[in-house]
């Protein structure tokens, strides 16, 4: 009896000590007392993803604070998946990129109903329900289409074009960035009758996609029936830009091509004489999002957005400026 007694003794003790463990940071250690984050990458589709990627990572060991990271490899089940195994760890708060903006609703319902603070970061979510995510950190990605516009008018009015025939490579369907970089660009140059948008067709912000897109253009339209190039990604730009040389076309000269994000090798093909126009799309992210997760764990208001401050660079500019660098 007194043996049977001890065993209970025993195994009471070990279940009482596991539930006072501090939870495991990403590789899975114990990390008593730190606050987790629980974080949901849609992917590693471009330069700008892997760079976001490291600054979360990187602005979670500068805050001490545990970081669980899954990577949805652009399926919107996964990003699902990872959240609800965030839900059940109890993770401090949840950070996600949203592959496309509807489908949400479920998942982040229970988050609520758990109790879990979420961040969206780099997409908006569409809902009517917006207690269901606490703030977004992001660009403003209409503004990053409206940067895009206000170049292009100026190219014409310098170069006194009088009708250009622009091609739109966009980013995934129904994303937040694809949404408003072509909604921010429209209203720039919707009303301007030197301007026909001749087709918009889809890159998923890959750069093979990019190569696939610019055939397809190239096929329909030939050399000489497109004017521009608005892509909504560096990867799709640079796709496009191994199509239009191999075919024999120089780009930035032959056909305008103006880009979003600023990667180093798309500055450095704008500074080469390859690329007219680099609108700013910060990846580094993650201290922004690591301080929102210190006020929170504080008690305090946070507002509901966050834009990082953007700009651009264009021909227009010395290409020896060396504020123009790419990350």
């Amino acid at each position: 009896m007194k043996r049977l007694l001890l065993v209970l003794l025993l195994a009471v003790t070990a279940a009482v000590l596991a539930g006072c463990a501090g939870k495991p940071d990403s590789a899975g250690k114990e990390n008593t007392g730190a606050v987790v984050v629980g974080f949901s990458q849609l992917g590693a589709e471009s330069s700008w993803r892997i760079a976001n990627t490291a600054s979360m990572e990187q602005a979670a060991r500068d805050y001490g604070y545990g970081l669980m990271m899954e990577n949805a490899n652009q399926k919107q089940e996964k990003q699902i998946d990872a959240i609800r195994s965030f839900i059940a760890y109890q993770v401090d708060v949840i950070v996600f990129s949203p592959i496309v903006e509807t489908g949400w609703e479920n998942v982040l319902k229970e988050a609520k109903q758990a109790g879990i603070p979420v961040i969206l970061m780099d997409r908006m979510i569409e809902t009517d329900d917006e207690s269901l995510y606490t703030a977004y950190v992001g660009a403003d990605f209409y503004a990053e289409g409206r940067r895009a516009g206000e170049y292009l008018k100026r190219k014409a009015d310098e170069t006194g074009a009088e009708k250009l025939r622009i091609a739109e490579i966009s980013g995934t369907l129904d994303s937040t960035p694809m949404r408003d970089r072509q909604r921010g660009f429209m209203d720039v140059i919707g009303e301007d009758s030197r301007f026909e948008v001749i087709d918009s067709i889809c890159g998923d912000f890959l750069r093979s996609k990019g190569e696939e897109c610019m055939q397809t253009l190239l096929q329909k339209y030939g050399k000489d029936g497109i004017d521009v190039i608005y892509s909504h990604n560096d990867s799709m730009t640079l796709g496009a830009l191994d199509i239009l040389e191999k075919e024999g076309i120089k780009p930035a000269q032959d056909i305008l091509i103006i880009t979003v994000d600023g990667e180093k090798e798309a500055v450095e093909a704008l500074k080469n004489g390859r690329i007219n126009c680099v609108v700013q799309c910060t990846p580094n992210l993650g201290n922004s999002v690591m301080k929102l997760v210190k006020e929170l764990k504080e008690g305090k208001p946070l507002e509901k957005i966050y834009h990082p401050d953007e700009g651009m660079f264009t021909d227009f500019d010395d290409p020896k400026d060396p504020n123009m660098e790419g990350f």
